[in-house]
């Protein structure tokens, strides 16, 4: 059976690459926005299929939802939409990261990571977090054929994390490796600020690699 797969956020850089790559390899994709016609204009600039629609119908309409607003949205955006996400697999990406003079930082927060954020703000979905050292511009370039990296998938659910890591396998060059529950969520939020040093250091656009899997 078809799925439909929402992108909370998804006029944002992150978003626009994930429903471009998935709208590439043939699924159904709506991408939620604030605005309703904010979301339908990205959606006709990426093509494939992809439709935009309002955050909650967005919500409402899908089947899996991932959710990649920023971290200063996340909370309020998570708890207006909970009624419509009842019962849907929900796939936090979010990084709470700040940035100064020196570069970019974890940020602390008080349930422990966003996912488990998340969670608390969502009781009737089930939770899982993945897509967090994606870059949006590899993302983004449909001649990149290879995006060569791993993506960790964290959860409280088995079927669940099986059901992300499909997700994950769809894209070129990607390959979905569980991460640990959602307790561990912190860590791997947090290695994007070191992922973005290394970027701007090396002018790049890395990822990670799992040895040994």
């Amino acid at each position: 059976m078809t799925q439909t797969i929402g992108i909370i956020g998804g006029t944002g850089p992150q978003g626009r690459g994930l429903a471009l790559r998935w709208g590439a390899a043939g699924r159904e994709v709506v991408i939620g926005s604030r605005s309703a016609e904010r979301a339908e204009a990205v959606a006709a600039e990426l093509g494939h299929g992809v439709r935009g629609a309002a955050n909650a119908d967005c919500a409402a309409e899908s089947d899996i939802v991932v959710i990649t607003v920023p971290w200063d949205g996340h909370a309020e955006t998570l708890a207006d939409l909970a009624p419509r996400l009842r019962g849907t697999l929900v796939v936090d990406s979010v990084n709470p990261l700040g940035f100064d003079k020196q570069g970019p930082y974890a940020l602390s927060v008080p349930e422990g990571s966003a996912a488990q954020q998340a969670a608390a703000l969502l009781p009737d979905s089930t939770v899982t977090a993945a897509f967090h050292h994606v870059s949006a511009v590899s993302l983004a370039d449909l001649s990149i054929d290879d995006l060569a990296l791993d993506v960790l998938v964290l959860g409280e659910d088995r079927d669940a994390i099986g059901r992300v890591i499909e997700l994950v396998d769809l894209l070129p060059g990607m390959r979905g490796v569980y991460g640990g529950r959602l307790r561990n969520a912190h860590q791997v939020e947090a290695l994007t600020a070191n992922l973005i040093a290394i970027n701007r250091r090396y002018k790049a656009h890395a990822g990670i690699r799992v040895t040994d899997v």
